[in-house]
């Protein structure tokens, strides 16, 4: 395993005084650089040099220290030739191998080769890679998404779940729980075999996400990821066993929380919460909705994390009749049976129409409009009516010219107004073809793909987000400027151009 760079133990202040120094625009530009000297022969160096006249911290960076190697900075694309031929010209640039490093690195070696999403992004992402290998099926590259499944395994294996990516620095928290679709898509490819296979990780998986579950009681309501709700049904939530300042954002954490004392704890698990549910940030996390020092992910069960829970349940279950295990496949079915029955009595809005976050704090719903509400009908949770109801807000709130809005309100995080972004485009799709809601999911399809092609065919590039409501503009928002690659944008746009 590649060593530690950034911790305490390794760099100590010199790794706080580099993200300090305002020197770098990126923190994870230094969280992920390489180098080929001890990290006790870097901080000795450091020590003895930085009290010397004239020292210059950018230079002993440089020194002593390389960018993380990337493949797609000198590719050109060809924009009189269509996108998909770039797409799968793309595919080698993106993917990685296996290798045995030389060199300390907080990326975690891999035994099977992986896709990366792009740009900043090259390591490997737990939900972005289920969208990408939509677009690998259509590519023919079964063995690559094999590869990446057997990778997840892995990391199931070893530290006991899966990663918001190969970094070391995000071995405390997860991503939305794609892997048994993962397993799914990869089986509907080679057969079931696949689900007996990884259904050891499934159940793995599965239990991470439970842990602490059958402990909870009316006084002690949650457990990391586990929440007991007022009716005494068990649900999820994201979460971090992490609390300190984010490697690859570093300053920006330390700025965030440096006014608020002992709650600053809080609030940085709150903000590792939301990255580990993908949507990093978002007004659906805070309180006040434009202001990101009120984020309190923790107090809500998700919509969305539940119905994907409720697909591993189903999955694990699946895996364990086909071994012939009756009785404990009969316990998951249940799980997942009463998970559905949660979902559709603390996410669903009557009155509204509408699913929504819960917060289980105060015991509320949330309002907070957003295409997460697509997830029980993606899984078959909802009713008709209800899906009905759900695709009639779809398209009055959140379909804009360009696509779906991620939320409705603009608050300059990058998962609300005016973005959208591909997975959110799948998941509605899915959802309103699952319910025979063809109109509206075509409709979604046209004006997502139209907006693809067209930024395209005008940069040369397709984007991690869009904005969807100007198709004039590129999209903009977050904590970093906008990536190209990318990962699960080729991989929905190739699944909506061939199917």
């Amino acid at each position: 395993m590649s060593k530690l760079i950034f911790s305490e133990k390794d760099f100590q202040e010199l790794f706080t005084d580099l993200h300090a120094s305002g020197l770098w625009h990126d923190g994870k530009e230094i969280s992920d650089s390489v180098t080929l000297e001890s990290p006790d022969h870097i901080l000795a160096l450091y020590r003895k040099e930085k009290t010397q006249p004239g020292f210059d911290l950018k230079r002993f960076f440089n020194t002593h220290f390389d960018k993380a190697p990337t493949l797609e900075v000198n590719y050109t694309s060809d924009t009189t030739r269509p996108v998909e031929e770039h797409i799968e010209k793309l595919w080698p640039i993106l993917s990685r191998e296996p290798e045995d490093q030389d060199f300390f690195s907080t990326l975690i070696p891999l035994p099977f080769p992986y896709v990366v999403p792009g740009g900043r992004f090259n390591e490997i992402y737990y939900w972005d890679s289920y969208f990408t290998m939509l677009g690998l099926v259509e590519s023919g590259k079964v063995d690559m998404i094999e590869s990446m499944v057997k990778n997840f395994a892995y990391m199931i294996e070893n530290f006991g779940f899966i990663p918001n990516g190969n970094r070391t620095y995000y071995l405390g928290r997860s991503q939305p729980p794609f892997f048994s679709l993962m397993v799914s898509l990869l089986a509907e490819q080679k057969g079931d075999d696949v689900i007996l296979e990884f259904l050891p990780a499934l159940i793995k998986e599965h239990e991470f996400w439970m842990e602490g579950s059958k402990k909870l009681t009316k006084e002690w309501k949650s457990h990391k990821r586990a929440v007991k709700l007022s009716g005494g049904e068990i649900l999820n939530r994201y979460y971090d066993n992490i609390t300190s300042p984010r490697a690859e954002m570093y300053q920006d954490d330390v700025e965030l929380i440096k006014t608020k004392g002992e709650a600053g704890k809080r609030t940085l698990l709150n903000i590792r919460a939301a990255c580990e549910s993908g949507w990093d940030f978002s007004s659906r996390w805070c309180e006040v909705p434009n202001d990101l020092s009120t984020i309190r992910t923790t107090d809500l069960v998700q919509v969305d994390l539940n119905c994907l829970l409720y697909h591993l349940e189903k999955m694990v279950h699946k895996g364990l009749a086909l071994k012939g295990e009756v009785k404990t496949a009969a316990k998951y079915s249940t799980y997942a049976e009463n998970r559905a029955a949660a979902i559709q009595k603390y996410f669903w809005n009557e009155e509204a129409g509408f699913y929504f976050d819960y917060n289980h704090q105060i015991d509320h719903q949330m309002h907070t409009i957003s295409a997460a509400a697509a997830f029980p009908l993606s899984f078959g949770i909802a009713t008709e009516f209800q899906a009905q109801k759900v695709a009639q807000t779809l398209e009055t709130e959140l379909l804009k010219d360009g696509g779906l809005l991620t939320t409705n309100f603009e608050s300059g995080q990058q998962w609300d107004a005016p973005n959208g972004w591909a997975p959110l485009q799948w998941m509605a799709i899915w959802g309103l073809r699952n319910y025979g809601l063809e109109s509206l999911a075509q409709k979604i399809k046209e004006r997502w793909v139209a907006l693809n092609i067209k930024v395209f065919e005008n940069t040369g590039k397709l984007m991690e987000k869009y904005n969807v409501m100007d198709t004039s503009l590129l999209s903009g928002g977050g904590e970093y400027p906008v990536q190209d690659g990318f990962g699960w944008t080729n991989g929905v746009l190739l699944k909506l151009l061939r199917e």
